[in-house]
């Protein structure tokens, strides 16, 4: 789903001053709009190849042209990106950012799934890490080269990213006897 925003006869797309010679806002190279953005140029032009920012203006020369509101835009999208929103939410939110008339539900609603895709992957992340963390304690870190951690990942772990029942017989925290 692309942007479709107006460009015929738009002074901004077409490269060239409007009428009159100079530009009604300050513009910048792609570099200053990357620095004033955060956002880096190989970013940038990604974002514009993909429609989630119009095409940027050019000079005659064929450099790109950005103006305070494309800047604005990449900063939006820098911050969600932030939030670890993905690229298709990331366009609905632009969408409803520039619509005057939406609906603060609408809006809501997206950051509430992504809200609960990321306890799904918290939780998915602290099994992992309880996972692990059972394994080293498991452990002895000696010099003998018995080791549940290459055991369990020799085995394929057997349960997913979750808990693995780790035998604390076989190689234990306390000293060999």
């Amino acid at each position: 789903m692309g942007l479709d925003l107006p460009t015929m006869g738009n002074p901004i797309f077409s490269g060239k001053p409007p009428p009159g010679g100079r530009w009604t806002e300050a513009s910048m190279n792609i570099g200053q709009a990357s620095a004033a953005s955060g956002v880096s140029a190989k970013m940038l032009r990604y974002y514009e190849s993909i429609g989630l920012i119009p095409r940027a203006g050019r000079t005659e020369a064929g450099y790109r042209v950005y103006k305070d509101r494309d800047v604005n835009t990449l900063r939006f999208i820098r911050r969600a990106r932030d939030l670890g929103l993905p690229i298709e939410r990331i366009r609905l939110l632009v969408g409803l950012w520039r619509d005057r008339e939406r609906s603060s539900a609408d809006v809501k609603r997206i950051a509430e799934e992504h809200v609960a895709e990321l306890e799904a992957k918290i939780l998915e992340l602290t099994a992992m890490r309880d996972t692990l963390q059972e394994l080293a304690d498991a452990c002895r870190g000696d010099h003998r080269p018995e080791c549940p951690i290459l055991r369990d990942l020799e085995g394929g772990g057997g349960r997913g990213p979750g808990r693995r029942q780790v035998d604390p017989h076989q190689c234990a925290s306390s000293p060999a006897a």
